[in-house]
């Protein structure tokens, strides 16, 4: 495979070893690494979302970490249009775009494309908005797969924005938001992507996320979240779900121990594991699954 002309991707389950995988990859081959994790574009919050040390990025360069401010939303459109940008440039320099992290909805508009919504009326949307405050996320979820069923396969129930967005859609347009998916056109030939995904062992990835919290709180995730604390946000911006700061305020609220939030943000990130983990089997079918133990994981990928 002539990988000089590729985008090479890196998807996998949080915990999973991608971005060393990533990084040791980029100095093989003259590359550069496009982060494809929704909360690692958050500018404040470094510790949690276990953005790579400076250390790494200084190593490789990195596109798309830290970027956004916590105020901001972030949608996945505006992922990629950022990142067609970023990969078109990185191709001017003769370099290999190498894109990597845990959010597949990045992956998949990237690889399919990203569906083309009509716009619609501040007024219809604040509407929707006001029904979601009013029902509270629990009660228009149950609304939501009502009106549109197939939303249930591809939705968390705690998932505040993509539940809104997919009421909306449906509501407003009479076609189900994954129907509009489907209809898509993409920005690259899918000839151009060498997908892969790592698949780690589930007792092993375990014992990865156990150790990731240690260093968290180690590094300094507590005071972090103290300053995330002083920032107003939207209660509905997703970075407000971010795993460890609601955990985090707890112990600071003196309403739990320290060893029992560890715990409490064990047992979410196993559950997100799980999630991706689920997400990757129905989506990324025909990626090539890569050991995170090989020396070269990409051998057989790359020739």
């Amino acid at each position: 495979m002539d990988y000089k002309s590729k985008i090479i991707l890196i998807a996998g389950p949080t915990a999973s070893g991608k971005s060393k995988i990533a990084i040791n990859l980029a100095k093989k081959i003259n590359g550069e690494i496009v982060n494809a994790d929704s909360m690692q574009v958050y500018r404040q919050l470094k510790i949690l979302t276990a953005r790579p040390s400076e250390k790494d990025q200084k190593s490789i360069k990195h596109h798309l970490l830290g970027v956004v401010d916590v105020r901001k939303r972030f949608s996945t459109g505006q992922w990629l249009k950022e990142c067609i940008k970023i990969i078109n440039l990185i191709r001017k320099k003769k370099k290999i775009p190498i894109i990597v992290g845990g959010t597949g909805l990045y992956f998949k508009a990237l690889v399919d494309g990203l569906v083309r919504i009509p716009k619609f009326k501040p007024s219809e949307k604040k509407k929707i908005l006001k029904l979601h405050n009013k029902l509270g996320q629990k009660q228009f979820y149950k609304k939501l797969v009502k009106l549109d069923p197939v939303s249930k396969k591809f939705i968390n129930s705690n998932d505040v924005n993509r539940s809104i967005r997919a009421y909306e859609v449906k509501k407003l347009t009479k076609k189900s938001l994954y129907k509009w998916f489907k209809e898509t056109k993409t920005f690259f030939d899918k000839n151009e992507f060498v997908m892969t995904y790592v698949d780690y062992p589930r007792d092993k990835l375990i014992k990865n996320i156990k150790k990731r919290i240690d260093r968290m709180f180690d590094l300094g995730a507590i005071k972090e979240v103290k300053k995330f604390n002083l920032i107003k946000i939207n209660k509905l911006n997703s970075v407000n779900h971010v795993i460890g700061i609601k955990e985090i305020n707890s112990y600071l609220s003196k309403k739990a121990e320290l060893n029992d939030i560890k715990e409490q943000i064990l047992i979410k990130t196993r559950q997100y594991a799980k999630r991706q983990s689920t997400w990757s089997r129905g989506h990324m079918i025909n990626w090539h699954k890569i050991d995170p133990k090989s020396k070269n994981p990409f051998k057989k990928i790359l020739k």
